[in-house]
């Protein structure tokens, strides 16, 4: 999914002067990807695995699984980390992430205890990376992976064989549940993230088929088991941070990064979440419009009993948010807006929401006294209108209704 660009600003830019307008440049990163992988066109590859590992949906419940590793043994930890991706550009991270290739093979979900499942397992379960061999049934091919949940992938090709050319590295923790078959899925990924296991570790595990009773353990498409565990620890989290006080201030956090702005709102009351996004035109999901779309989702104290509408991002940030709370053990009503403007053109996966809102939270906030100053601030901040942010968000429009009920009924004698 490259954009397509007229080439006479090609010819004029050079890779040197962004006149197209986006984060990179798409000619120059898809050189260097290939050039990496130029020499692949045999059915060998050896290499060092981050540990990475993909589970498809198409066809579900038979769905194509395999390992990737880039054409290099090291340490290649980072390619598949995305708690380690900020700070880098996005022609770094797009050449990373590029250059891993893919094995893929068709399996039943139910096939756990197959060897190649157990195989993925012994590679999922390291903490390291791990020196593979993949063997294929064809030279991989240049196709390249772009997907709103999932970090880009890079080339695919049908897998005949695996070989893991040194024994893994596996924490006691990520051992313990594994070998547990009689420990829910749902406790095993709370357990792991109390031991500091990193989110996307745990995704990875879960997908694998490697946590869960033995009677219900399955593969997990990639990118459902990304929401499943942001959405499951941050509903457990939520359901801790309920227990605690108010905080005493109405906060606001900002931040601003590859074009995308991230306000927080934090007021006194009890839990409700609310995520919204503003995209402009020429942006990822809103390529040829003319006006910026708003869209997002809330919850109340009692939390949801759907999925929400805006999809995964949503419990990103959720996890983001919750993380924040549960550190300063304090609750709060929190309305997360987010403004993506041209030239964010790529769909990269809901980690860039998750660890951008971690280190927005890690900011130091400014506190208002109240809520017209707050929103008066925001809306010197953002390019959407405030007023506009008012009537699309409903936690902000109940806020400010609430807020006049009660200026009305302490001014009765």
């Amino acid at each position: 999914m490259w954009r397509s660009i007229d080439s006479s600003i090609c010819l004029l830019c050079r890779g040197a002067k962004n006149l197209c307008g986006l984060l990179y440049c798409p000619v120059m990163t898809r050189l260097r990807v290939y050039s990496k992988l130029v020499d692949i066109r045999r059915e060998f590859l050896e290499g060092s695995s981050p540990p990475s590992i993909f589970v498809g949906r198409m066809g579900y419940p038979k769905v194509y699984v395999g390992p990737a590793l880039p054409p290099l043994k090291g340490d290649t930890q980072v390619y598949d980390m995305p708690e380690a991706w900020l700070g880098k550009s996005l022609d770094e991270l797009l050449e990373m992430r590029l250059s891993l290739i893919r094995g893929s093979t068709l399996m039943n979900i139910r096939d756990v205890n197959s060897s190649m499942v157990y195989k993925l397992q012994e590679l999922t379960l390291s903490s390291k990376p791990i020196d593979t061999e993949l063997v294929f049934e064809k030279p991989p091919r240049g196709s390249l992976l772009f997907d709103e949940h999932l970090p880009p992938q890079g080339p695919i090709a049908p897998l005949r064989g695996l070989r893991i050319l040194e024994n893994p590295r596996v924490e006691k923790v990520v051992e313990k549940v594994y070998g547990d078959t009689d420990l829910k899925a749902s406790a095993a990924i709370v357990e792991l993230y109390r031991s500091r296991v990193p989110v996307s570790r745990i995704q990875k595990l879960l997908s694998i088929g490697a946590l869960g009773t033995k009677r219900w353990r399955r593969l997990v498409p990639t990118r459902w088991s990304i929401t499943a565990v942001d959405g499951l620890i941050s509903k457990k989290l939520v359901g801790e941070v309920k227990e605690y006080p108010h905080i005493s201030d109405i906060v606001i956090f900002t931040r601003r990064y590859m074009r995308n702005f991230f306000v927080a709102i934090l007021l006194p009351s009890s839990w409700s979440f609310e995520w919204m996004e503003a995209w402009f035109p020429s942006t990822t999901w809103n390529p040829r419009g003319i006006n910026v779309v708003i869209e997002g989702d809330w919850e109340g104290f009692w939390g949801r009993t759907t999925y929400a509408s805006i999809g995964g991002c949503y419990y990103a940030a959720r996890l983001a948010t919750v993380e924040y709370l549960s550190r300063i053990r304090r609750q709060a009503e929190v309305i997360l807006l987010r403004e993506i403007y041209e030239g964010f053109y790529l769909p990269i996966g809901v980690w860039f929401v998750r660890e951008n809102l971690r280190k927005m939270f890690r900011s130091r906030p400014l506190k208002f006294s109240s809520l017209e100053e707050a929103l008066k601030y925001v809306g010197k901040q953002t390019r959407v209108p405030i007023d506009t942010w008012i009537k699309e968000s409903y936690l902000l429009g109940r806020a400010i209704s609430q807020k006049k009920i009660t200026e009305f009924i302490g001014g009765v004698p």
